[in-house]
């Protein structure tokens, strides 16, 4: 089993938003886990990154994300594009859904047509992960007369989330909540398409009212995706709801905004989760998950430490994953990064708060640098973190 360390760590960022930082200074690996922090010994690694005073951030988690076949979205002939938002700090992926197949008739969607797709775009990630992200593929949108067979195929192929978004809710109420408790036990989640008609233009306007009832896991960009549910709906939602919120980087900014103030004022940001709604109408965003902390943090008043938890062990914790948070026992997805050149403040978190994107130097998923040196899609940091491959006898001073 592997055993990496980091240490001359500046800034560790927890992704846990009861204490979204610690005075962590070195970090042990052993294998696809963090093993403990600030370990006494830090003999017997076989690799050591000098972090150089940069911060350790867990890997960011993309919420919501349409992929079509292994990382081709045509939507925007999107190929490639899950490597790019790696080097962008993503390290897990969720679905949303997988429509822009091209050719796909909205308007005759079956059961059997839905579920084969989910099963398909399931397996074209199943079996190598790309770039080495974790993308949790196979959400299927769910459509009238489906069969708990329908659901144990879902569950089979792997699928997380279960979506509504062509449904149409007046037909049979009491369907659609069949739909949420046939997920809930088989594991998967529920998700549902908020505000107002999706790109495809023939999605039903959900509010307050058809979430009231049907309670699912995850009301999907609450602030839009893109054209958000009524002001008066929104407030509604956050005042009479529990389920998790998420807010993605396609929606509208001044109802993002509402959102995550009338949370903080209620002391439930616990429920905000984050993601991008890419690629798609809003284009592709290789650095979109680290945008939407910017923004709660530059914009919306949350300090970077929460802004970082809400795009990681909310996200994460939300969709049922490990993912998301940096704790002894947890699987080791973080990320090395801090300001640029030119950026405001010495540290990442005054860059954060600032609203400056930060440069990444390294990405871990699983323990295993993704990403070494270098992203592609952000500048370099100040800091220069270094990797040594040094064997089982190595010892560096505390």
């Amino acid at each position: 089993m592997e055993r990496v360390l980091i240490h001359n760590i500046g800034e560790f960022y927890t992704g846990d938003l009861a204490e979204p930082m610690k005075p962590v200074r070195s970090l042990a690996i052993e294998g696809t886990r963090i093993a403990e922090f600030d370990p006494v010994s830090h003999e017997g690694f076989d690799t050591v990154i000098d972090a150089d005073g940069c911060a350790v951030v867990p890997g960011l988690i993309d919420g919501h994300v349409h992929p079509v076949a292994g990382e081709w979205t045509p939507t925007q002939d999107a190929i490639g594009w899950v490597g790019n938002y790696l080097h962008g700090g993503t390290t897990t992926m969720l679905s949303a859904g997988e429509l822009h197949m091209p050719g796909l008739d909205y308007g005759r969607l079956t059961p059997d047509l839905v579920t084969s797709l989910a099963e398909v775009t399931a397996s074209t990630f199943g079996s190598q992960r790309a770039s080495g992200v974790k993308l949790h593929a196979g959400t299927a949108l769910l459509v009238p007369g489906m069969t708990e067979a329908h659901f144990d195929r879902l569950a089979a192929a792997g699928a997380k989330l279960v979506k509504f978004l062509f449904y149409p809710f007046a037909l049979d109420p009491d369907e659609a909540r069949r739909y949420v408790r046939w997920a809930r036990e088989r594991g998967l989640r529920s998700k549902v398409h908020t505000g107002g008609v999706s790109r495809s233009g023939v999605s039903q306007i959900c509010g307050f009212e058809i979430l009231s009832w049907l309670q699912p896991d995850i009301a999907a960009h609450i602030s839009g995706g893109p054209i958000p549910m009524c002001d008066e709906d929104l407030d509604r939602v956050i005042d009479e709801t529990e389920f998790p919120l998420e807010i993605c980087s396609s929606g509208n900014y001044a109802s993002g905004h509402r959102a995550v103030r009338r949370l903080v004022a209620r002391g439930r940001l616990d429920r905000l989760t984050l993601g991008s709604d890419t690629p798609g109408g809003t284009g592709i965003i290789p650095r979109g998950a680290w945008r939407n902390v910017l923004f709660l943090a530059s914009m919306c008043g949350l300090s970077p430490g929460e802004a970082i938890a809400v795009a990681t062990g909310n996200t994460g914790r939300a969709h049922g994953l490990q993912e998301g948070i940096l704790a002894p026992g947890r699987p080791a997805d973080l990320a090395l990064c801090g300001p640029v050149e030119g950026s405001a403040g010495r540290s990442l978190g005054d860059a954060v708060a600032h609203g400056d994107l930060p440069g990444i130097t390294h990405v871990l998923i699983d323990g295993r640098a993704v990403v070494s040196g270098r992203s592609r899609q952000t500048p370099p940091p100040r800091l220069r973190p270094v990797v040594a491959c040094c064997g089982p006898n190595f010892r560096t001073a505390l």
